[in-house]
């Protein structure tokens, strides 16, 4: 299945503790169905001191799941569904709200 959901996109929280936040999605898992988004899902990892860096309590994005996430539409702001077109013989992806084309 194509991916909605790519890395770059601004995306806005549907549901959860985080229900309403805006970030960036920085790294998408598929085969988990999850996605990383900065800013978002965030938790505290308590890492050991190295030589590279200073240890103790460490925020962190954890993954969240893609049917969470909606894209924010290009044009009016708010979340939308993605659907998918052919322009001019290439398949595109585009904001169902507005109708915007997303990929360029």
């Amino acid at each position: 299945m194509a991916a909605k959901l790519k890395k770059g996109d601004k995306v806005v929280v549907l549901t959860g503790r985080d229900k309403g936040k805006e970030g960036e999605i920085t790294k998408v898992l598929p085969a988990e169905g999850r996605a990383i988004v900065e800013g978002v899902n965030t938790v505290i990892r308590h890492t050991r001191q190295s030589q590279s860096s200073q240890g103790g309590r460490v925020p962190q994005a954890a993954p969240i799941q893609l049917s969470n996430l909606a894209l924010v539409d290009p044009k009016e702001g708010g979340p939308t569904r993605v659907g998918f077109k052919f322009v001019d013989g290439q398949k595109v992806r585009f904001a169902k709200k507005s109708g915007e084309v997303l990929d360029v």
